[in-house]
């Protein structure tokens, strides 16, 4: 969704539909992978860089007798008001495949005696937006509006949330459109590779389905399939509501509570074990995905990653800045700076509730492939070979800290932060504490970082291109598994 959440995740490709740029209700934690000390450590203090303190705005959080949670941020500076309900219930909880996207996606097709054009007349005469999405863990609904409309908006985000018509032949519509988009993303392999990349690593566990589904899973979705979705899911117990902006705290406590006190569960909570049947990595492995009319080679390297809950998740920030984490990194330097085989590369983690995964990714001239992941690959060596330096340590360090505030400086994006506390189960101190977590760390706990979260064996590729032109090169990594683009779905 694309306004929601201020998307947890240090890589440039990974996740399900890395979409809803606005405000998506995953988190921004775009963090890295870090690397490894060889030779002598040294035992020089930290150094503490000064870019200025940042700290948790203030904010109420309540829970309705319903178990609907609540969170309250005001922030007056501009008369306007955002407002995100989260749902615990995404990709993972597909029984078919994009039954959670078509679901949030549905919202919005007529509530309350109102058709979808109505719906979208109304909240573009206000000059809102309303918007609903969902990715691999969660569904949102999000909507801003100016402080003088919040009864207005509140009255269509309601109805929205809680009675959706899910009109049949607006849902047929959808459809097509979602079947055709799946298409159109084929087309840019960028938009894609992270979604085979999940495929390969997780297989037919949860964490591996795409929230997009694919053409044949969206054909067969039926608008009763959605209903028994939203009743399974959309229940007080397991959403949040995040306010933020222009309004007064307990004006707003009685009209939430007037609006969704009354909102009740049909039916228990069921969620899936996502801790149970996670991959085990034994071997490297390569997804050729074949696209003919290819000129370049997109590809991402990886394995496994870290859950969001993991107490390294900052560390692990400022290491992944230096790799692949910002411009002046490793990887884009080599890559892009020195050797001039691409644009850009990046790396990063992508942390789910209970796994994750860790990819290096960038894309290249099909004639230049091998060089590409050869250079990629000796770079990423470096973690283990070389290590880091405390100058270098010391610029990754002011660059995180430099870094941070301003993914918290909208409305839209202190709502995303609320969000992703509720759908992740993290508290104030990632933010409270995030500073200090970056100014204590030293060389020695870069060492062990790479040597505990950077995946340096069994690594997994996923190379979209003129299969071929480059399956002889593929050969070189691992097993190789060919697919055509074209084909259903994202890997075998």
């Amino acid at each position: 969704m694309k306004s929601m959440a201020i998307k947890l995740s240090f890589a440039s490709s990974s996740s399900s539909k890395s979409s809803w740029q606005p405000t998506k209700l995953m988190l921004a934690l775009a963090f890295g992978a870090s690397l490894a000390l060889s030779g002598c450590v040294s035992t020089t203090a930290p150094k503490r860089v000064e870019t200025g303190s940042f700290a948790m705005p203030s904010y109420d959080k309540l829970v309705l007798d319903n178990g609907l949670t609540v969170y309250l941020m005001p922030q007056r500076e501009v008369p306007l008001v955002t407002l995100n309900a989260v749902v615990r219930a995404g990709a993972v909880n597909d029984t078919t495949a994009g039954i959670a996207q078509m679901t949030a996606e549905g919202l919005l097709l007529g509530a309350a005696g109102k058709s979808k054009a109505e719906i979208e007349q109304q909240v573009d005469f206000l000059g809102a937006s309303l918007i609903a999405e969902a990715d691999k863990e969660g569904s949102y609904l999000a909507a801003d509006f100016m402080t003088k409309d919040t009864d207005v908006m509140l009255g269509l985000f309601s109805a929205a949330l809680l009675t959706p018509d899910f009109n049949t032949a607006e849902f047929d519509k959808l459809k097509q459109r979602a079947i055709a988009g799946l298409q159109q993303d084929k087309e840019s392999p960028r938009a894609v590779i992270g979604r085979y990349f999940d495929k390969l690593v997780f297989g037919v566990h949860p964490y591996g389905n795409a929230a997009s589904g694919n053409r044949e899973s969206l054909e067969q979705v039926t608008v009763s399939q959605l209903r028994a979705f939203h009743k399974s899911y959309y229940q007080p117990a397991n959403t949040a509501l995040t306010v933020v902006g222009d309004f007064d705290v307990a004006a707003m406590k009685t009209k939430l509570t007037q609006t969704f006190g009354q909102w009740k569960g049909s039916e228990k909570l069921a969620q899936p074990d996502l801790n149970q049947g996670l991959p085990k990595l034994t071997e490297a492995k390569v997804l050729l995905v074949d696209k003919p009319d290819a000129m370049e080679t997109t590809f991402v390297i990886g394995g496994l990653g870290i859950s969001r809950d993991n107490p390294d998740y900052v560390g692990l920030t400022v290491v992944n800045t230096i790799l692949g984490g910002r411009f002046t990194s490793w990887l884009n330097d080599e890559l892009r700076v020195n050797a001039g085989l691409t644009y850009g590369a990046r790396s990063g983690f992508s942390p789910y509730t209970d796994s994750g995964v860790f990819t290096i990714s960038t894309f290249t001239k099909t004639e230049t492939t091998q060089e590409a992941i050869d250079l990629a690959l000796k770079t990423y060596a470096r973690l283990w070979e070389k290590g880091v330096d405390q100058a270098t340590l010391d610029s990754a360090k002011a660059y995180v800290k430099g870094q941070f505030p301003p993914k918290f400086e909208t409305s839209g994006q202190l709502a995303g932060l609320l969000s992703g506390m509720y759908l992740y189960d993290f508290d104030d101190k990632f933010i409270n504490e995030f500073q200090a977590k970056v100014d204590g760390l030293t060389l020695e706990e870069t060492q062990r970082l790479v040597k505990t979260y950077f995946p340096q064996k069994d690594l997994q590729f996923v190379l979209i291109g003129n299969a071929s032109k480059i399956v002889p090169i593929a050969a070189k990594y691992g097993k190789v598994q060919t697919v055509d683009i074209n084909a259903v779905g994202f890997g075998k």
